[in-house]
């Protein structure tokens, strides 16, 4: 059987969002109020549109949120979303809520008051920002099979944790090996017993995105 999904309010991000899930598999309903905007959302093949306030339990039940198994709150307010959420889940029993907030503060709020997931925008980018900023630092990433596996280089600098210590007590994620060690004119390739030397440039081949926690593991940042 297909996942069904609700997606309450938002237009942009719904449009995106249903496309995605129906080009998936799943059965995507949308809610929202503007009679424009669910004409327009009504043009995505396969999308079931209903018009109506998604904060008000007859419109949810009329959308046949009973049956939903994700509710996605997308609403410009954090108060109608957590609103939504707390409907989906306790009285329709939706099984896992999403809600979108503007207000990073009220996130450990949002997760206390049972919703699944919570999502800031403002939160997202900042940690996409901190992290390519992070690997831009410390490493050159090559992605390669459309990102599935990545090459990077590793600078292990005088005070990394890892300097002296040999291949084998270094405790790297499953899907992350060092490939090479770049030492000076040489390189080579390590075998457990390789001891990682200050100045040494570590190539790593990793998959499932494990280069970040990888680099922070050989340089302590």
């Amino acid at each position: 059987m297909k996942t069904r999904v609700i997606i309450i309010g938002g237009f942009n991000k719904t449009k995106s969002l249903a496309k995605s899930l129906i080009k998936k598999g799943y059965r995507v309903t949308a809610i929202n109020k503007d009679q424009d905007k669910c004409k327009a959302l009504a043009e995505i093949e396969k999308l079931t549109v209903f018009i109506g306030d998604g904060t008000k339990p007859f419109v949810l039940k009329d959308a046949n949120a009973y049956n939903a198994d994700i509710a996605i709150a997308l609403t410009e307010q954090d108060a109608d979303n957590l609103v939504i959420c707390e409907l989906c889940k306790k009285k329709f029993h939706v099984k896992k809520t999403v809600a979108l907030i503007s207000d990073p503060k009220k996130t450990e709020f949002f997760y206390r008051m049972g919703i699944d997931s919570v999502v800031c925008a403002i939160t997202a980018i900042a940690n996409i920002i901190e992290q390519q900023a992070f690997l831009d630092e410390m490493a050159t990433l090559v992605p390669i099979g459309e990102g599935r596996i990545s090459i990077a280089e590793v600078p292990i600098a005088a005070t990394a944790p890892v300097v002296d210590k040999k291949l084998w007590e270094i405790n790297l994620p499953k899907e992350v090996i060092i490939g090479c060690v770049l030492r000076g004119e040489r390189s080579m390739v390590p075998r457990g017993d390789t001891r990682i030397l200050a100045g040494d440039i570590l190539v790593l081949i990793s998959s499932d995105k494990q280069e970040v926690a990888a680099i922070k593991e050989l340089t302590g940042r």
